[in-house]
């Protein structure tokens, strides 16, 4: 794997190469302007040349005073003489200024094509963050170039405004779901309340007294489960340990007998000591929820597997037998209100939130599940919580 400078080794980097350049530069463009502008015409006593620079319109009208070094180059019409030391410095200090602007200039115009180079992402990042403040979740930023720090936030940000949208989506089906899960009992009520309102006699309210109270009654079973669904989201768990083993056990008992009247066989292998740190009602609830689910889509005949296991996590598995699944909707059965055969065919038996509950929990635990449709039918529920809070 090819190893990639960090932005700020490849800034310094950067930086330094652009420094020691500009000394190289500055020292040619100060020798090659001290070796080959001016022409020395220094004699052997100082003090009898008068202390000036002077111009010579030619080489060959140069004084002779004294030895010259470095004849003035051919073809140039204007040369600096050079005569005393203060002509020296004085020739130093304008190649030096001269050397300084050349210097300075190209160095700002290598700095600002290096910097526009290494901060282009944030630019994009930039523009990635207004699009999704105004409500355009479908941007990305899609970063190439090496996996510096600049590209992995744009990949952090891709991927945050991945699961942003993700979570915007699955809010505006639950909006609808819960909508529509409201909306037909609701109705129903509204209908029979008002056929008893065009009996004078009263003689059909026997009838639909039954029919207003099972609606009404699930009205309330649904707007529990939701309560419930909000509560398992914002839960923490308990400093306390969990018996999960003994709390399995007490679950199983409890639906022992709507198993036996469904004529399906429920099986349980169970570890002991399955201790984890969390909340008791929670976990009950979690249980209470896996085991519904698998039993209220199976079929006579069917069966239930549960099995508890610790090794180095407290594992968790329902198997169920049951209809077929599709497994590209797997993943979906953890939204409120979804279910895997469409509403005009479900039975309406359930209200759709027991395996979003069930989620909330997990996540709450810190813990995984992960749902598996199985080959001939039915689906597998696997759990993973972590022995220890973390």
């Amino acid at each position: 794997m090819r190893r990639t400078l960090s932005i700020h080794g490849r800034l310094f980097a950067g930086f330094a190469v652009t420094l020691v350049a500009c000394c190289a530069l500055m020292v040619a463009v100060i020798y090659l302007g001290i070796r080959y502008l001016p022409t020395y015409e220094l004699g052997g006593s100082t003090s009898s040349v008068a202390p000036a620079t002077s111009f010579a319109t030619s080489p060959t009208t140069a004084p002779t005073s004294g030895p010259t070094f470095g004849p003035a180059p051919a073809g140039r019409d204007h040369t600096i003489a050079v005569r005393t030391k203060q002509d020296v410095w004085h020739t130093v200090l304008i190649t030096s200024v001269s050397g300084l602007l050349l210097v300075t200039v190209l160095g700002l115009a290598a700095g600002r094509i290096v910097s526009r180079r290494l901060l282009r992402p944030l630019h994009r990042i930039n523009r990635a963050a207004a699009r999704a403040g105004a409500g355009d979740l479908s941007y990305r930023i899609n970063a190439d170039g090496p996996a510096d720090e600049i590209t992995q936030l744009a990949d952090t940000f891709d991927a945050m405004l991945a699961r942003l949208q993700e979570s915007f989506t699955a809010h505006q089906r639950f909006a609808a779901n819960a909508s529509h899960e409201l909306l037909t009992p609701l109705a129903t009520n509204r209908a029979i309340l008002q056929v008893a309102a065009a009996d004078p006699t009263g003689a059909e309210l026997v009838e639909l007294v039954p029919m207003l109270a099972a609606n009404n009654e699930r009205n309330i079973t649904i707007v529990t489960a939701l309560l419930q669904l909000a509560g398992a989201e914002h839960a923490q768990p308990d400093a306390d340990p969990v018996d999960l083993t003994a709390l399995t056990a007490r679950a199983v008992a409890d639906c022992t007998p709507r198993a036996e009247a469904q004529q399906i066989i429920l099986v349980t292998e169970l570890d002991p000591d399955c201790a984890v740190v969390g909340n008791a009602a929670l976990l009950r609830q979690l249980l209470v929820n896996l085991l519904d689910n698998a039993l209220g889509h199976n079929h006579p005949g069917g069966s239930v597997h549960l099995a508890l296991q610790r090794d180095h996590a407290v594992t968790l598995e329902v198997d169920n037998t049951g209809p077929p699944v599709d497994p590209d909707t797997t993943e979906r059965l953890f939204e409120p209100f979804y279910r895997s055969q469409a509403r005009i065919h479900s039975n309406r038996s359930g209200h759709g939130l027991g395996l979003a509950i069930v989620h909330a929990i997990v996540q709450a635990h810190h813990g995984s599940i992960t749902a598996t449709a199985n080959p001939h039918g039915g689906l597998t529920v696997s759990i993973e919580l972590p022995v220890r809070a973390s």
